[in-house]
């Protein structure tokens, strides 16, 4: 699988980190662009494995496990998007979209959650068929949609945006979800206080690719939501995590085999990538230690505050 990016990862992040700072956005706008649906309204299909694929351009990324049994989907992009991904999950097979999976209650990850289920169909069997009880259609025979309860909880607040077709008609909770479809364990991870307390990623076992959402987004920095219960030291933890489930390509560091990540924005990555990623983090998680403790010392005593140095190494 092929895999570039334009800018090195870290420099990219450390770019969208002082950009902001600055007040200046323009350079993540950018970026963004790259991963926007092409000008004939085709979306972006990225193999990853021969089963595999991530769909670009509607928003948050949109992976596909396809199989024998159908579809599965992890996201589905934002709502404008929804037609634009259904075309695509077309032109990559005619099996039925079986399973979605949400990893995240943002707008652009969970919008087309109502259009893709309906042009699906449950994998529990077909409406009124016999041994299948008729409450488990609770969406007319659509595709199942999985999240977890924080997920369910937020979309359908009183002043969500969501319709309820949009919600999910699954949740879990704990700290996984295990299932078994097309072949392959699928265990669906909760993310404590990572982006948010309803963060999941999505581990294909067999395919030994994990889909992240925007715990890691390759073109900026992560959007960590303090007020949903997110932090920066629980994003951290949630990378450190992914980092002991993949697999670097070592020794043949040329050739393909290894744990791929489809991110919630930007190019897939793999454990060298996630590496990076965490240490621009948790790099930027140290040195604004000192910088918030500065505030409280008096002005003469803070202009001889000198923030650590810290040293991170690879795992």
């Amino acid at each position: 699988m092929r895999r570039h990016s334009a800018y090195p990862l870290a420099a990219l992040m450390f770019a969208g980190v002082f950009c902001l700072g600055l007040g200046a956005k323009a350079l993540l706008a950018a970026v963004s662009q790259q991963t926007r649906a092409s000008a004939s309204g085709e979306l972006d299909l990225v193999a990853v494995r021969s089963d595999f694929y991530m769909i670009a351009g509607a928003g948050g990324n949109v992976a596909a496990q396809l199989g024998p049994a159908g579809v599965v989907l992890v996201d589905t992009g934002s709502a404008p998007m929804a037609d634009a991904v259904v075309a695509a999950v077309k032109r990559l097979t005619d099996r039925p979209i079986r399973y979605v999976i949400n990893t995240s209650a943002d707008a652009d990850h969970v919008g087309g959650n109502e259009k893709l289920s309906k042009a699906g169909q449950t994998i529990l069997g077909h409406q009124g068929s016999s041994g299948v009880s008729e409450d488990v259609y609770t969406s007319g025979g659509a595709a199942s949609v999985l999240a977890h309860e924080n997920v369910f909880t937020r979309m359908s607040a009183p002043q969500s945006p969501f319709p309820f077709a949009a919600l999910p008609t699954k949740t879990y909770s704990g700290r996984s979800y295990p299932m078994y479809l097309n072949g392959d364990g699928i265990q669906v991870m909760h993310m404590p206080a990572a982006r948010s307390d309803g963060d999941s990623i999505v581990f294909f076992r067999r395919a030994d690719v994990i889909v992240s959402g925007d715990i890691i987004d390759t073109a900026r920095f992560p959007r960590i939501d303090v007020a949903k219960g997110g932090s920066i030291q629980g994003e951290i933890a949630a990378l450190n995590g992914l980092l002991e489930m993949m697999i670097p390509p070592f020794p043949l560091r040329w050739r393909d085999e290894r744990t791929y990540l489809i991110p919630g924005h930007g190019f897939v990555a793999d454990y060298g990538d996630v590496v990076e990623y965490r240490n621009v983090v948790t790099i930027v998680r140290l040195t604004s230690m000192p910088m918030r403790a500065a505030v409280s010392l008096s002005s003469d005593t803070a202009r001889m505050a000198v923030p650590t140095r810290v040293r991170i190494t690879n795992r």
